[in-house]
């Protein structure tokens, strides 16, 4: 029997995700959104059976085997509480929470009911990673030990910026790097393993806007294994669609360097030979290669068959932790160890700069 999902928000990336459930044979029984216009324009669009504005009465009355919460960080909390109230499995978009204490708490509530909690971290589901790992794994790279990833959207420029698809950007005080580098964070995280320090520099190059959109973070990583993120949402990079990758990337090793080019192809150049297309599949319907169904169909595949998570709450919060310690190394200036930082004590609530 199919498994039936519910879907809180209605905002502009919620079609991804009712696209993907469908596409990894999951049933969206039910769609929630404060406009009722939204709601019932995306229901009439994938033949969603019910429409509702309020989720705690969507819950009660459809009780989904999931809840997907696709809403921005300030409204998730009660939502994703609801449904860990009654046992139900959910999934909660990024950023995750308003703050880093109120993604603890929804984790530690998951935790308390024994329910699972997925953040909808995706980029780490897109095939070119995937593809990068399964090559690291098989000692392709021989030791890798650097990794940079060049973000360019071109999507923030001028006053109507962000506004056509996720207007709330506009005003979000923490951009680049809570919203869009934290996918990074993860994917680094993903290739690397676990990060050691970081060095941030953060600009704001659209006075328009409330936050950040540009910025330099050096990662280190365990064997003085290093990786660079530099991001800018203003200029944009070579591509027939920019929003395929977000930019490109470098992963270099011992045997040579893979490229990740603006079209999702990859290219293998071993030392001192010509560099050449490493052939992959790229990906399928949806963003990112089919990120957001990769990423869905993990979730079924482990309420059906038990098997391991990627990106459960509670491993998901050191993303969090790293993307504070990211804002508090621009505002102090210094590098940040992450084996002694904490994020909640007063002597890193720092402002941003």
């Amino acid at each position: 029997m199919s498994t039936r999902i519910a879907v809180v928000g209605a905002g502009y990336f919620a079609q991804f995700h009712v696209q993907g459930w469908q596409a990894a044979g999951a049933t969206v029984v039910a769609i929630c959104d404060i406009d009722p216009a939204k709601a019932q324009a995306l229901s009439n669009r994938f033949g969603i059976g019910q429409v509702f504005g309020d989720a705690r009465a969507m819950i009660d009355s459809v009780a989904p085997d999931l809840v997907d919460v696709v809403l921005p960080p300030s409204a998730q909390a009660p939502v994703v509480i609801a449904a860990l109230a009654q046992g139900i499995p959910t999934v909660c978009q990024k950023p995750f929470g308003a703050n880093v204490d109120e993604a603890i708490a929804m984790t530690e509530e998951a935790e308390r009911r024994n329910t699972p909690l997925v953040i909808h971290e995706n980029f780490r589901f897109s095939p070119w990673f995937r593809e990068c790992k399964r090559l690291i794994d098989a000692g392709h790279f021989g030791r890798v030990h650097g990794i940079t990833f060049r973000l360019r959207t071109g999507d923030g420029q001028g006053q109507e910026a962000y506004m056509e698809r996720q207007p709330y950007f506009q005003k979000m005080p923490q951009l680049l790097i809570r919203e869009t580098g934290v996918h990074y964070v993860d994917t680094f995280r993903y290739l690397m393993g676990d990060v050691v320090a970081v060095t941030a520099r953060l600009r704001q190059l659209n006075p328009h806007i409330a936050g950040e959109d540009a910025g330099l973070v050096i990662f280190d990583f365990a064997d003085d294994r290093q990786g660079l993120f530099d991001g800018n949402r203003l200029n944009d990079h070579p591509a027939d669609n920019p929003r395929t990758t977000m930019g490109e990337m470098w992963l270099e090793g011992e045997r040579g360097v893979m490229r990740l080019d603006g079209n999702a192809r990859l290219w293998w150049k071993p030392h001192h030979r010509p560099e050449a297309e490493h052939l992959y599949t790229h990906g399928t319907e949806g963003p990112f290669g089919g990120a957001c169904t990769a990423l869905q169909a993990h979730v079924l595949t482990h309420l059906q068959h038990g098997t391991p998570l990627e990106n459960d709450a509670r491993s998901y919060l050191e993303v969090s932790r790293i993307q504070e310690a990211i804002y508090f190394s621009h505002a102090s200036g210094c590098r940040v160890l992450l084996a002694t930082f904490q994020p909640f004590t007063p002597a890193h609530k720092l402002e941003t700069s």
